[in-house]
């Protein structure tokens, strides 16, 4: 649904988005990662034709970003929620949606049924009527979120949606987007959250003016830190962590009768461990696969 090769963003000399090479896919719900100046919201604007690319290629669908002809068709598939909410503070919380959706020649039925469908979503439905420069930041966040969608878009841009909401609200927005993701629409989510990225990215890309990594949340913890399992037992001895050498296994870390254990496929090996294990006399209470998180990923990516 939107590719990328070589797409670079200079301003001056001065290099903003470097070379950024991807696809996301129809349907996926896609995580962009990187630190403040990483380059994420100038490569977003690009791919909605907000501002020119440098070099390289992007589409969207089968859109080219940069060809005249394609520009209005590719703002009409995509909807976009930036940093900046940018209501008409004045308006309504519906009359919002209503002018937008007059901007995109929707006819007023599908206009209705659609502003309706996302106040609710939303929890707004009740405050319709209120005018929007009376709303909290977070009401206004979510506002935004429903105006970036209420065109029907195929492919839906969100620029760290959950900034300046509580955490309930975050969590309504979160299970509004993994909603979006069940009818499957393509969500591009710029976020610094790396715990939301996991919640609900299918894959996730570390952008620090060069894409540094892309793969999906798991594929990235392991890349860091490979696959290991924590054994808690009832008690650790020596005659324990050698048998579990003796079979071949590295113990990494052993802490508060808890073994962290080097595996290569968990799925296969932990039944050896465990027979190991008992063999020496130990006892144990549970099982459970560790490892780095996202987080250590990302920092010992963007770091170098």
């Amino acid at each position: 649904m939107i590719e990328t090769e070589n797409l670079t963003k200079k301003f001056g000399d001065l290099i903003v988005v470097d070379n950024v090479t991807l696809r996301v896919n129809d349907g996926e719900v896609f995580g962009f990662l990187g630190p403040n100046g990483a380059g994420k919201t100038t490569t977003v604007r690009m791919l909605c034709c907000l501002i020119s690319k440098t070099s390289g290629t992007a589409r969207i669908g089968n859109y080219e970003v940069g060809n005249r002809a394609d520009q209005q068709k590719i703002r009409r598939m995509v909807g976009l929620l930036t940093e900046n909410v940018g209501l008409y503070e004045e308006l309504s919380a519906y009359d919002n949606l209503d002018f937008y959706g007059r901007f995109y020649r929707m006819d007023e039925q599908k206009r209705k049924e659609q502003i309706e469908y996302l106040l609710k979503m939303l929890g707004l439905w009740e405050r319709r009527n209120e005018a929007a420069g009376t709303f909290s930041k977070g009401m206004k966040q979510k506002l935004a979120i429903a105006r970036a969608l209420i065109h029907d878009p195929q492919v839906l841009f969100l620029d760290e949606p959950t900034a300046n909401l509580d955490p309930e609200a975050a969590k309504t927005v979160r299970d509004f987007i993994l909603e979006l993701k069940k009818q499957k629409r393509t969500i591009f989510l710029n976020t610094h959250l790396l715990d939301e990225a996991e919640k609900v990215c299918d894959r996730v890309a570390i952008l620090k003016t060069r894409l540094i990594a892309i793969g999906t949340p798991q594929e990235l913890r392991r890349s860091l830190s490979g696959r290991k399992i924590k054994v808690q037992l009832q008690r650790v001895d020596d005659v324990i962590v050698e048998a579990i050498k003796k079979i071949g296994f590295q113990v990494s870390e052993i802490t508060n009768n808890g073994l962290v254990i080097d595996v290569n496929d968990p799925e296969k090996e932990n039944q050896a461990i465990l027979k190991a294990i008992e063999a020496a006399g130990g006892y144990v209470q549970f099982i459970t696969e560790t490892g780095s998180t996202l987080e250590d990923v990302y920092l010992k990516l963007v770091r170098g």
